[in-house]
């Protein structure tokens, strides 16, 4: 198959748009017949990482690699960074505000649920600086 580098731009606070690289992500790891277990634990950390970057990190990009053996997913942010980063990998942990759980995000569960679907998941956070969530799913 070869490596395939696909690149996304992440709006900030755009949630008409939100989700739509992680849903192209995974229309790509369909068409290419991964598994529906390997396209599933893609799909949704690639999403968590995406909406927190909408809602968290003022926007910011996607760098996704297929390879034979394994999907990488970059996802960098330009927002304030993370202060606390093992309270922020507790379950219900949110600092998102009011209007944005009005919408039905900021449960909390966005690093955990990167972390529980992730094969491995690396987070670099700088405060004042951002965010590079490095997500990576063996075949």
């Amino acid at each position: 198959m070869g490596t395939i580098r696909l690149k996304y731009d992440i709006p900030a606070n755009d949630f008409i748009t939100a989700g739509e690289a992680s849903s192209n992500v995974k229309n790509k790891l369909t068409q290419i017949g991964l598994s529906s277990d390997i396209i599933k634990k893609a799909a949704i950390a690639m999403y968590e990482a995406e909406i927190n970057a909408v809602i968290h990190g003022n926007g910011g990009y996607a760098y996704v690699e297929i390879s034979d053996y394994k999907v990488v997913i970059n996802i960098v942010d330009f927002g304030p960074g993370i202060p606390d980063l093992d309270l922020a990998m507790q379950e219900g942990y949110s600092t998102a505000p009011d209007n944005i759980r009005e919408m039905g995000f900021g449960a909390g569960m966005g690093l955990p649920n990167m972390k529980k679907y992730a094969d491995k998941l690396e987070v670099f956070t700088k405060v004042g600086k951002g965010t590079k969530i490095i997500i990576t799913v063996n075949f």
